[in-house]
């Protein structure tokens, strides 16, 4: 175990978490909504800290961020626990754990010299701390963070983007790109699917983006959820709002977990919601979970030449040169050394 960071001392040796944006009140003897941050006499611990459940070795298209690195490779780490309850999780097997397995933790015990050393022998340019909920484990992810930047290897989150104003900024030290999920524009669909809300993750991805972390968006659009033109158009007029350069990935839902009432995503909606993302004045927009479709590539977004193209994680060709369109000279956003 480990203390953890973000944390406050109450009265009667209660303390309240601020580590994520449910900003948990805790008894003694009791846990958080992610199940991995405990109460022991009034002091928080983190259960997870150094227990890894996955580790494995992927391209970074699959987390997915295309505009970050194309073609390298990412050593990807996680513990069990999460602070999102997803009716739709593809992970629950170990995002849930702890809540179907009577408050148990397991994983793998390594320390964050070690996870760095198994990066470098994996060729890896960035670790990823990603599958389940990375900001539930960040005191583990903070300290290997800090010695992968000083071995060259870049630091990556796949997060849901619930995090507190100190969280993101202390983790914004370490990180060097975030692809995060924004799960629908409507507070009642996080409020009722994820057991969350809204506001926060909006927050995160301003955060995120103005303290000079590379921000990729995620959607995996939900037929009858989260799928209609209106509620698509704000996703994509906020994403703009932001920085119109945003990558925004749109994604195929398939049944799982808790939602297996749900008929998968048809192709065409994905290339609606694209059309809906560009039309809204994004440069870059992906179509996810389908093959062999042109949302896959990347287009220079003022001549529309072909500067990336891929088919489902592999690069085929990378045309770019120095981060530019081959044809135009337009800068294309990104972090490509």
């Amino acid at each position: 175990m480990q203390e953890a960071r973000f944390y406050e001392k109450l009265e009667d040796k209660k303390v309240q978490c601020h580590l994520c944006a449910h900003e948990c009140q805790i008894d003694p003897g009791k846990r958080g909504i992610c199940m991995v941050r405990e109460n022991q006499q009034g002091v928080l611990y983190s259960l997870v800290y150094g227990k890894l459940i996955a580790q494995n070795i992927d391209p970074i298209e699959k987390k997915p961020l295309f505009h970050f690195l194309p073609g390298s490779r990412s050593f990807s780490i996680a513990t069990v626990g999460c602070n999102f309850q997803c009716l739709h999780c593809q992970n629950y097997d170990i995002s849930q754990y702890p809540r179907l397995h009577e408050k148990k933790i397991i994983g793998q015990e390594l320390t964050p010299a070690e996870v760095v050393a198994q990066a470098q022998a994996n060729q890896a340019a960035s670790i990823a701390y990603t599958y389940t909920e990375p900001t539930i484990s960040s005191e583990f992810n903070f300290d290997t963070a800090l010695i992968a930047r000083e071995r060259g290897i870049r630091n990556v989150y796949v997060s849901n983007g619930f995090m507190t104003e100190a969280s993101t900024t202390a983790m914004a030290e370490v990180i060097d790109a975030d692809n995060i999920d924004l799960k629908s524009f409507s507070d009642s669909f996080y409020r009722k699917v994820c057991k969350a809300r809204l506001q926060p993750v909006l927050d995160t991805i301003v955060r995120m983006k103005g303290l000079g972390v590379w921000v990729e968006v995620t959607t995996l659009v939900i037929p009858g959820e989260n799928d209609s033109d209106g509620e698509l158009k704000e996703i994509a007029d906020f994403i703009k709002g932001v920085d119109p350069g945003i990558p925004w990935h749109v994604s195929a839902f398939y049944p799982t977990y808790k939602m297996l009432d749900h008929a998968p995503t048809p192709a065409a909606t994905l290339l609606r919601a694209r059309e809906i993302g560009l039309e809204a004045g994004l440069r870059y927009v992906y179509t996810g979970n389908i093959r062999g479709d042109a949302g896959e590539n990347t287009f220079c977004y003022n001549c529309q030449a072909l500067v990336i193209d891929r088919l489902g994680y592999t690069i085929r060709h990378n045309y770019l040169k120095d981060g530019k369109c081959p044809h135009c000279g337009t800068p294309i956003d990104g972090v490509w050394k």
